[in-house]
């Protein structure tokens, strides 16, 4: 089993400009996420991740995200969060409530799959085949709901894994990869901390606590870590970084802020980091 995981969640385009942010600062104070046994990436995650793990440094990404380069604008409307919410929140079930918002995902009138692959492949830059040290990306069944890992043995793409992976329902379409249809990553656990089960020490930095409905939180994922042996760190955003993120993780002007916050967040944390995940 691998000694160390580190876990990259989702969070839109400005919970991806954060999460650079962290991974800046971390490395900068000399403390590296990358030197992790695996990488186990969910939507805005996977993209930086797969960026990380094939040699784009983490100084890079965040300056990208300083200068406004790596900006995304989602085509989030009031009504298709209006829809997103209802069928999120329409039952008190996981299960059911994945269902709901799978149905609704495969239904809603969006733009075609190719903008999801073509706005993803934008972000990944040259970045196309699978690094050679581990890297797992977490996508969402939307007709059974069921969590998938993609990794380079599954015989997926890696541009594939990250599209299926960043695909944020009714926003965008389910992506049809290996005959199935596949919603964003984050839509039961916005960092699935639960793939890092058997990992020694892991070091998660999440943009988003907990996705929207009656799901696992980050933290209780976390905790369970922790019962079974592992040494966690859990990063989220703190108050200074959600006041400079904002409540609309689309809103893509928000991004240098939240990337900054970020940087500055890590510095704080890097003693506590460095502790459990070494130098």
């Amino acid at each position: 089993m691998p000694d160390r995981a580190l876990v990259l969640g989702g969070g839109g385009p400005v919970g991806g400009a954060w999460l650079t942010g962290m991974l800046a600062g971390l490395t900068e104070a000399g403390v590296d996420p990358d030197a992790a046994d695996v990488l186990i990436a969910t939507s805005a995650g996977a993209v930086f991740g797969a960026r990380l793990r094939c040699g784009t440094p983490a100084s890079v990404l965040y300056e990208r995200q300083l200068s406004g380069a790596d900006a995304v604008r989602l085509p989030v409307t009031a009504r298709r969060t209006a829809r997103f919410l209802w069928a999120a929140l329409g039952s008190r079930d996981p299960e059911r409530s994945i269902a709901r918002l799978g149905r609704t995902a495969l239904r809603a009138r969006t733009g075609p799959e190719s903008d999801v692959f073509d706005t993803v492949g934008r972000l990944l830059g040259e970045v196309r085949d699978w690094p050679d040290r581990e890297l797992r990306i977490t996508a969402v069944d939307a007709r059974t709901g069921e969590v998938a890992s993609f990794d380079a043995r599954s015989g997926v793409k890696l541009l594939e894994a990250v599209a299926a992976s960043c695909a944020v329902p009714v926003v965008w379409p389910p992506v049809t990869v290996a005959g199935r249809r596949w919603m964003d990553g984050g839509s039961r656990s916005t960092a699935n901390l639960q793939l890092a089960h058997g990992s020694r020490r892991v070091l998660a930095i999440v943009p988003i606590p907990r996705a929207v409905g009656p799901h696992p939180s980050a933290a209780g994922q976390a905790a369970r870590l922790t019962e079974d042996g592992a040494r966690v760190v859990l990063l989220c955003p703190d108050e200074d970084a959600r006041r400079a993120m904002g409540r609309n993780m689309a809103d893509a002007t928000r991004g240098p802020a939240a990337a900054r916050a970020g940087h500055e967040q890590a510095l704080r944390a890097v003693a506590e980091v460095a502790d459990a995940w070494g130098r």
